[in-house]
């Protein structure tokens, strides 16, 4: 856990050391770990938005080509979310089978399909922003059977706007004077920011769970 935080806090320095020793092997190495964190349902954990910010200003540095790294990790963000969909599509109903199980439970799925119907383009834009949620989102709409042409154009919506903000934001802020000697604060900064949605709606959840009891 320590050397994970210690990665993320440190991003562009790793990034930089790769960049040193492998040079254009770093555009592989980015289009797995976003491949992996959108496309894989247990990797959750990996760096997304820091990682995005700290890329774009490695590019603003000029060591990177800007423009073919938005393009790379656009095409893995869809990528991704595309395979982590067809998982919850073709494993997820087989997985949501008992009708009795907390966690497992067939109902969950109508739900999901259900919110998804309600929801679903809003949701799986939004969840671009949001670590964890991130890659469950694609999962769940595979498992909540949206169609794959609708879910296909907001998962291409989402991630050029996940990738246009961060990429951007670091191929243009990166290179400043105060960033550049801040820039543990600064993608510390991002990652307290992006997990706020879901403390936010533990938050909701929490006040929720105690009003129903009150009331009961």
């Amino acid at each position: 856990m320590a050397e994970f935080l210690e990665f993320l806090l440190h991003a562009e320095r790793h990034l930089l050391t790769f960049i040193e020793h492998y040079g254009t092997l770093i555009y592989v190495l980015l289009f797995l770990i976003i491949f992996c964190e959108t496309g894989l349902v247990v990797t959750p954990f990996l760096p997304g938005d820091s990682l995005l910010f700290a890329a774009g200003a490695i590019a603003a540095q000029g060591l990177m080509n800007p423009w073919i790294l938005a393009v790379v990790i656009f095409v893995a963000a869809v990528l991704g979310d595309a395979v982590n969909y067809a998982i919850g599509k073709w494993c997820g109903p087989k997985v949501f089978h008992s009708e009795t199980n907390r966690f497992l439970n067939r109902n969950h799925l109508l739900k999901a399909q259900a919110f998804y119907e309600k929801y679903g383009g809003r949701a799986i834009i939004l969840a671009r922003f949001v670590p964890i949620v991130r890659t469950f989102a694609p999962f769940v709409a595979g498992i909540g059977r949206m169609s794959y042409p609708k879910f296909f154009a907001y998962n291409v919506i989402g991630a050029f706007l996940w990738v246009a903000i961060f990429v951007g934001a670091g191929c243009l802020f990166g290179n400043l004077p105060f960033v550049r000697s801040n820039i543990k604060i600064v993608i510390l900064g991002i990652i307290i920011v992006s997990v706020l949605p879901i403390v936010w709606e533990l938050w909701v959840a929490r006040r929720e769970r105690l009003a129903a009891k009150t009331v009961e």
